[in-house]
């Protein structure tokens, strides 16, 4: 049965639906290697300070995909039908296509919900997408980034200035915008993910009044070879040595709540800077901001060759 709707796989890293599924996530994570009890100690622990045993966290991408359905649905009615496809979880990237195949869809478009694209992890996403689509004979596009869609932009810029208002305006105020470390071999190949990165750092900054902000990085993996640097809590340090009270966290590498900012952020980094003397405010995630489902529904829409 074929289906003239164009299919469109939203794809994202994926989170486990339960505290149960922690182990056979981080193992798919780890290609196949179950963690040490240790590091499985270590996750759980970090799910459970966030999300106290409830996992919400799944809802956000669901929300999403929903989302993105209606944005979708009123600019081209009944042309397009979301997928979703996850790198590390269930339903996985392949299983989104196969559903697809199994609806009858012939034609797709793959859109990631991360705004910059690097060969390691947007281009990895849209590889195996695109390897599953030509085994089952889907033809396939992909979105490859939108880091400056004005519409982006705009729901950032708001967030930043609403975050702002929580400061005392009269005393300095460091803004640091982040996103998610990759190993420093992405810099051999002239990988575009840090230029991007600076791009919408600096059309946010811009637009929001902001001239006192640096890049910094987060969530590195933990793996022997050398991830892009400094990271968050170093950048902390040495603002703090720098005598300001001050921290407004931007982590515009990031589009819903989840464990890098929930966590790393709220939790970690938030204490490190309280630990330091500094308030620390972040801005609000995109999760289904209509700006952001806008964003992508119209960046799925500039790509589909089929129109």
């Amino acid at each position: 049965m074929s289906n003239n709707r164009i299919g469109v796989l939203v794809m994202s890293y994926g989170t486990p639906e339960s505290m149960e599924g922690i182990e056979a996530y981080y193992t798919h994570i780890r290609r196949g290697h179950a963690p040490t009890a240790e590091q499985l100690a270590e996750l759980t622990a970090r799910y459970e300070a966030v999300v106290g045993g409830v996992f919400p966290l799944r809802e956000n991408t669901n929300r999403q995909v929903s989302g993105l359905q209606a944005a979708l649905d009123a600019l081209a009615p009944g042309r397009y039908a979301c997928y979703q496809g996850l790198k590390h979880a269930s339903p996985y990237i392949e299983d989104g296509v196969a559903k697809m195949a199994e609806d009858g869809i012939k034609r797709a478009v793959t859109i990631v919900l991360a705004p910059h694209y690097s060969t390691m992890s947007v281009g990895g996403y849209n590889k195996r997408a695109k390897d599953k689509a030509d085994e089952v004979g889907i033809e396939m596009v992909s979105v490859e980034s939108y880091h400056l869609h004005p519409k982006l932009i705009e729901a950032l810029v708001d967030r930043v200035v609403s975050a702002l208002a929580k400061f005392d305006r009269k005393q300095p105020i460091k803004a640091l915008f982040s996103a998610h470390s990759l190993p420093v071999r992405i810099r051999e190949s002239n990988d575009p993910y840090e230029k991007q990165l600076l791009e919408t750092s600096s059309a946010i900054a811009q637009r929001a009044g902001v001239t006192d902000w640096e890049f910094t990085w987060q969530s590195a993996g933990r793996t022997r070879e050398p991830w892009l640097g400094p990271d968050i809590l170093e950048t902390l340090q040495e603002t703090a040595d720098k005598e300001y009270k001050q921290v407004l966290s931007v982590p515009i590498g990031f589009v819903s709540d989840h464990l890098e900012v929930l966590y790393d952020l709220d939790i970690e980094a938030k204490t490190a800077a309280g630990g330091l003397g500094m308030k620390f405010e972040r801005i609000e995630m995109l999760n289904t901001d209509p700006f952001y489902m806008q964003t992508l529904a119209e960046s799925v829409e500039a790509k589909d060759p089929w129109r």
